[in-house]
């Protein structure tokens, strides 16, 4: 980058590699990489997908988890008569909000359930974690590579010798390795294990108990903390957090948390983070009050590996049954999703998160009638989209998928980018010379002498401030503009 101009107040032009096409009169940032780009937003209203079939099958136990290496959202999940573990590899269409299926790919020949899944971004590979019903009940991992449309796995690994329920698997970026967390019998305490994708195999580290005791639990990464959370029920008395760290291959956890109340329903307890706000959300069902579902916000301290909770808020006063809850880094949202305790609907929420403070919007229908639960929920970073999967009866138990995009503001522009106007028209690649600073730019139109103009998120100028407000200059004519000082 090169400023041209003397300094003090005297008018300055910046010279910078366009990033992307640049038209006179635009409004400009510059970028990380010191290249400049137009100033763009958009502010999409709420919409939801049609409904598309996964599984005509009957479909239970539904994970899901977004390739970022290839774009592409994964959902693992029980079908069939005979109960096999399968996969399918989904591309979403954001023109549309729509979402196409890859042909189906089974896993596991025999009956599984517990799925839960995750994507190893280091080695660009899925992760499923499930308990497999033929094997003692054991809980197993297996590796898919995706290409194209279609998955294919390596070989499975057991991870306990015994019954094991309640698993729940996390990717931990920091350390390049997965976490699943679980239950076996004949314990009380919560386990885990931590994992190295290595090619189409993993490996496991020495178990660890979780000292929360967590038994019916779920797990989730905190990425500014570089933790791992879990939390859960405690044999039907308390609902319990705790904070890991992992090293090498192993994980340790700080002191237990309690939150909500001690009626948190053991098989609605989930786990999200909200990139925004650096904060964990736990969505619940509180069956000392009449089932609503509750969600309470955790702060992480990395220094001591604990965790200390807001009050709780009411999601919804519906009597919930199956829950689910995933953060929309695109918005700096939190989603909820949740089951009447009938199971015959499925709504969900919008959810946006203040310092600890949780606020909730209205409530969107998903799903009417039938038999609705197993929830999945994956964020699509590639298309700004989260993917909903879910079992819905209609004559049988179908896997169904629906594409959201929640109502938010996108823009590249901050406080600080803001550099000026580009003075001629540039290619991407090209060296481009904006007007900076007390420059006076010829290149607008309908401006009004003497009023002062304030860049928009989409990059248009307007009297009004937007969010963020940033100042662009004050207009001398209709076609002239000094550049913000």
């Amino acid at each position: 980058m090169r400023i041209i101009g003397n300094r003090g107040n005297t008018a300055r032009k910046v010279q910078a590699i366009a990033s992307g096409a640049l038209a006179s009169g635009d409004t400009v940032i510059v970028n990380a990489n010191g290249t400049v780009s137009v100033v763009s937003g958009a502010s999409p209203s709420e919409s939801l997908g049609s409904d598309v079939t996964f599984s005509a099958a009957t479909t239970s136990w539904i994970a899901s988890a977004f390739d970022s290496t290839n774009n592409k959202v994964v959902v693992a999940y029980r079908g069939g008569s005979s109960n096999y573990a399968s996969a399918r590899v989904g591309t979403v269409d954001s023109s549309d909000n729509s979402i196409s299926w890859g042909t189906e790919v089974t896993f596991l020949s025999s009956a599984a359930q517990y799925m839960s899944a995750c994507f190893d971004s280091a080695n660009g590979k899925i992760v499923i974690a499930y308990q497999h019903n033929a094997d003692s009940n054991k809980a197993k991992a297996i590796v898919g590579t995706v290409s194209g449309t279609d998955i294919s796995f390596g070989d499975a690994v057991a991870l306990t010798s015994g019954e094991t329920k309640y698993i729940n698997i996390a990717y931990d970026t920091s350390a390049s390795k997965v976490v699943v967390a679980y239950w076996t019998s004949g314990t009380n305490v919560g386990k885990a294990r931590v994992g190295t994708v290595s090619g189409t195999g993993i490996s496991f580290g020495t178990e660890a108990s979780t000292v929360a005791g967590i038994v019916h639990g779920a797990v989730v990464y905190h990425a500014a903390a570089a933790r791992i959370v879990v939390a859960g029920k405690i044999d039907n008395t308390t609902a319990n957090s705790a904070v890991g760290v992992i090293s090498g291959t192993n994980i340790s956890f700080g002191s237990a948390t309690a939150y909500g109340t001690s009626n948190a329903q053991k098989n609605a307890n989930t786990l999200g983070y909200d990139s925004a706000s650096e904060k964990v959300v736990v969505f619940y069902k509180d069956e000392g009050a009449n089932g609503d579902g509750k969600a309470s916000v955790g702060t992480v301290d990395a220094s001591d590996n604990s965790i200390a909770f807001a009050t709780a808020v009411t999601v919804t006063t519906d009597t919930v049954d199956k829950t689910s809850v995933q953060g929309f880094s695109t918005a700096g949202k939190i989603i909820f999703v949740y089951s009447d305790t009938d199971n015959t609907k499925g709504d969900l929420k919008v959810g946006t998160i203040s310092g600890t403070t949780l606020s909730v919007g209205s409530e969107l229908n998903v799903r009417n009638g039938g038999h609705v639960q197993f929830w999945a929920l994956c964020e699509d970073t590639t298309n700004d989209r989260i993917v909903i999967a879910y079992e819905a009866s209609g004559g049988n138990s179908h896997g169904i998928s629906n594409v959201y995009n929640p109502a938010y503001t996108s823009t590249n522009l901050t406080a600080e980018n803001y550099i000026g106007i580009a003075s001629n028209g540039y290619a991407t690649g090209q060296a481009a010379t904006i007007n900076a600073k007390g420059f006076i730019d010829d290149n607008q139109s309908s401006l009004t002498a003497g009023q002062s103009y304030f860049v928009q998120i989409n990059g248009d100028l307007g009297l009004t401030a937007a969010d963020p407000s940033v100042f662009a200059g004050t207009a001398v004519s209709a076609t002239k503009l000094i550049v913000k000082g």
